[in-house]
């Protein structure tokens, strides 16, 4: 069964696969990026190749999904599964998941004031582009994300069956400890087990994903999901994280164009 860890991209869902995966399967929960590769990821271009689906066809990759999900679906064990894929077709013909592969869902957010700072950042793009791209959405590769309130509302469906924990970004980075803990009780409960806390494990879990010790091991390692700019150039993933401020960093027209195309989720959210 599958624990989705999901996300608009550039939302922390790199932090949060290390964070969990620290605890989850280290012995000591100090993290390295190796332990990153107990997170398996959706799409997954390898299983696309090996059913023979074409990515450039939209609805063939809608039609496959649940197929792609019995590659890494074991019913007698719980993994865990990243994407920024929206949850589409829920209780329809060719949805993305079902309860029957899935466990549950962790969802992360983030203001997407920010979100699309850290893309243009991230894909060397005109923030013109990315704002249009957050805000209306599209089909991105392999990906089937929607835009930024679209990929956030779908997965809310999953709480009705309470599979679901919403968990913000910005609260990751401020109270992490109270919000990490939060999330352990959580896979705990969806795999009905009894959670007992490793205090040990829990602190160096903190302490080894901040902000500036992932930069560090970034400088030391090479880490597989960096990308390279236009100039091949790799580009730094650990950047400014939580500590990117779109109030200073991002023109009013773009602010305006975000806030009155999300204002009903991002008030939801408290972004407003």
């Amino acid at each position: 069964m599958i624990i989705w860890l999901a996300s608009y991209p550039k939302s922390g869902n790199t932090l949060l696969r290390s964070m969990l995966t620290s605890y989850l399967f280290s012995n000591d929960g100090i993290f390295n990026f190796e332990l990153l590769s107990n997170v398996k990821q959706y799409p997954n271009d390898i299983i696309l190749e090996d059913l023979k689906i074409n990515t450039d066809d939209k609805n063939e990759l809608i039609k496959n999904a649940i197929k792609c999900q019995k590659y890494f679906d074991n019913k007698n064990s719980v993994g865990f599964v990243k994407t920024h894929n929206m949850l589409f077709n829920f209780n329809k013909k060719y949805p993305f998941t079902n309860l029957d592969h899935t466990l549950g869902t962790i969802y992360i957010v983030r203001d997407p004031r920010n979100v699309v700072l850290s893309y243009a950042r991230h894909l060397d793009v005109p923030i013109d582009k990315i704002v249009k791209f957050v805000t209306t959405g599209k089909i991105l590769k392999n990906d089937i994300m929607g835009n930024w309130a679209e990929n956030y509302t779908s997965w809310k469906v999953l709480n009705d069956f309470d599979k679901y924990l919403l968990i913000k970004y910005e609260e990751l980075i401020s109270k992490p400890t109270e919000i990490f803990l939060k999330i352990l009780k959580f896979i705990y409960h969806l795999r009905q087990s009894k959670f007992l806390l490793n205090e040990k494990k829990l602190k160096n879990v903190i302490n080894s994903t901040t902000l500036s010790n992932l930069q560090i091991l970034e400088k030391k390692n090479i880490f597989k999901e960096a990308v390279t700019n236009k100039k091949g150039h790799k580009v730094k993933f650990f950047d400014q994280g939580g500590k990117r401020d779109w109030s200073n960093s991002l023109d009013e027209i773009y602010i305006k164009n975000i806030e009155n195309t999300f204002k009903d989720e991002m008030k939801e959210l408290g972004y407003l």
